[in-house]
C-alpha cells in the first residue's frame, strides 16, 4: 500500500511533537520559572499552534513531501526553497543520531552486556528496514508509537487529577499550596522558562511531509491540524498542571525529572523504570518520523533539480536512496558512540538545537507572502497576517534571546553558519543558472 490513511496522519499530528523533550526537558523549564512553567508553556505552546496552523494553510492548498521547503521556493523564492530544505536535512540527520543515542542509553542500562554502540546499530538497522519497505509500514508503527505516548500522558493526567481531587488512595491532596509562590523568580523566570521549553514542540512539520503520502492530503491536512491543536494543549498543560500542583516546584526530584517524581509521589512501583520505558517508545518514534520526514525532503529536493536525481528511485511509495542517505550519519553516529559513549549526546545536541527557529522562520515568512495568493484557504491562517507577524516577531525575539545567552550563543552562532553556508550555496546556483540562460536582448 503506498497510502497513509487518516488515522496514521491523525496519530502523527498528535504524536509528532510529544518527544522525550516532554518527558525529560520540562524539568528545566520548572526550576527557572516555578509554577509559572504553566505561562511559559502556554506561550511556546501557542506559537508552536500558529506555526502549525501557517504551515497547515499552505500544506493543504500545496501538499507535498518537500512541505515548508516547497512553499518558501514558491512565496520567496528557488534560494530559499533550497537552503530550508537542506537545512532541515541536514539538521534531522543529526538529530537522528542524537535520539538513537538517547534510546540506546536507556537500554544499555537494561541489559549492560550489549554496549552503547551496538544498540545505535541495532536501532538504525531496524527503523532503517521499517523506512524501507512502504509507507504503509511506517504509518503503522508510527499509529502505534504515537499511540502509546499519548495513553501514557492520558494515564498520567487521570492519576494526577484523582490525587488532586484527594481520591487517590494513601495521598494527600496538597490543594493549591505548591502554587502559591505562583512566580518565584518573577517575569523574568517566565522568559526563561519559555525559552527551555519552546523546543519541546520541535517535530510538528512532520504532519504536513506525511500528509503528502494520504490518498487525500488537502483532507488529511486539515483534519490533523484541527483536531490535533486542541489536544496538544490538554496534553502539555495538563501534564505540567499536575506535576507543578502536586509538588513543590523547586524540588531536586522535579528538576531532574517532573514524571517521574510524580508517579514517585503516587507511590507507583518502579516509576523510574516505567518512564524509561515511555521516554524509550518516544525516542523510537522521534527516529522513524525524523528518518520519514528527511527522506521526503531529500526526494523533494531532488525532484525540484537541488539534490541528485539518483535520490528519486521509488518503490512501494519509498524514496529509497534519499532514505539511505538520510541515515547515513545515524549510521555513522555507531562510531561515536563507540568512542566517546559518554559524551556524544551532548556535543551532537548543541550542533542542531536551535535549527528549529530556522525552519518556523520560514514557514513564517512564506505564509504572508504566499496567502496573497490563495483567496479560499480550506484551513485558513487565525487572525491574519496579525498572528503570522506575532510569531514571526517571537521568533525573532528567541533568536535575540540566545544570543544574549553565554550558554546559547554558541548554539545559534553555529546554526547561522549553517544556514548562511547552504544559503550562499543556493545564491550560487541561482546566479550561475542565470548567466548559462541564452541572451534573449
Amino acid at each position: 500500500m503506498t497510502h497513509l490513511q487518516q488515522r496514521h496522519v491523525t496519530m502523527i499530528a498528535l504524536g509528532g511533537v510529544i518527544g522525550a523533550g516532554l518527558f525529560v526537558g520540562t524539568g528545566a523549564g520548572i526550576a527557572v520559572a516555578g509554577p509559572a512553567v504553566l505561562i511559559s508553556f502556554g506561550l511556546a505552546g501557542f506559537l508552536a499552534l500558529l506555526i502549525m496552523r501557517m504551515l497547515g494553510e499552505m500544506a493543504a492548498e500545496h501538499p507535498s513531501g518537500g512541505a515548508f521547503s516547497v512553499h518558501a521556493e514558491k512565496a520567496i523564492g528557488p534560494w530559499a526553497g533550497f537552503t530550508v530544505g537542506w537545512c532541515y536535512w541536514a539538521t534531522v540527520g543529526v538529530v537522528l543520531a542524537v535520539e538513537a543515542t538517547g534510546a540506546a542509553k536507556i537500554a544499555s542500562g537494561w541489559v549492560p552486556a550489549v554496549p552503547q554502540w551496538a544498540w545505535v546499530l541495532i536501532f538504525m538497522t531496524a527503523l532503517t528496514a521499517v523506512n524501507l519497505t512502504s509507507v504503509r509500514n511506517f504509518g503503522e508503527f508510527e499509529f502505534w508509537f504515537a499511540g502509546l505516548k499519548i495513553a501514557a500522558i492520558v494515564l498520567f493526567l487521570v492519576l494526577g487529577a484523582a490525587a488532586i481531587a484527594g481520591l487517590f488512595p494513601g495521598v494527600d491532596s496538597p490543594g493549591v499550596s505548591n502554587l502559591r509562590d505562583f512566580l518565584p523568580h518573577g517575569w523574568s523566570g517566565v522568559v526563561a522558562g519559555f525559552m527551555a521549553v519552546v523546543f519541546a514542540f520541535g517535530g510538528l512539520e512532520v504532519v504536513t511531509i506525511a500528509a503528502a503520502d494520504a490518498e487525500d492530503p488537502k483532507h488529511a491536512i486539515k483534519k490533523a491540524v484541527r483536531t490535533s491543536i486542541t489536544r496538544l494543549l490538554v496534553f502539555y498543560l495538563g501534564s505540567m498542571a499536575v506535576v507543578v500542583t502536586l509538588l513543590p516546584w523547586n524540588d531536586s526530584e522535579v528538576g531532574a525529572s517532573p514524571y517521574v517524581a510524580v508517579l514517585n509521589r503516587l507511590g507507583i512501583p518502579a516509576a523510574a523504570q516505567i518512564m524509561n520505558v515511555v521516554i524509550f517508545v518516544a525516542l523510537l518514534s522521534a527516529i522513524n518520523a525524523t528518518l520519514y520526514g528527511a527522506a521526503r525532503m531529500l526526494c523533494s529536493l531532488a525532484e525540484r533539480g537541488e539534490a541528485p536525481k539518483a535520490l528519486l528511485n521509488k518503490k512501494n511509495g519509498v524514496p529509497r536512496n534519499a532514505v539511505l542517505a538520510s541515515v547515513a550519519f545515524g549510521f555513522f553516529s555507531v562510531v561515536l558512540n563507540y568512542l566517546w559513549p559518554d559524551t556524544v549526546f551532548l556535543l551532537l545536541l548543541n550542533a542542531v538545537g536551535s535549527a528549529l527557529l530556522v525552519v518556523w522562520g520560514f514557514i513564517a515568512v512564506s505564509q504572508l507572502r504566499m496567502r496573497r495568493t490563495i483567496e479560499n484557504p480550506a484551513v485558513p491562517m487565525w487572525g491574519y497576517p496579525y498572528l503570522s507577524w506575532l510569531a514571526l516577531a517571537a521568533i525573532v525575539a528567541i533568536i535575540v534571546l540566545m544570543l544574549n545567552d553565554e550558554q546559547a550563543r554558541a548554539q545559534i552562532l553555529s546554526t547561522g553558519v549553517l544556514v548562511a553556508v547552504i544559503a550562499l550555496v543556493a545564491l550560487s546556483r541561482s546566479a550561475s543558472r542565470r548567466r548559462s540562460l541564452p541572451d534573449r536582448t
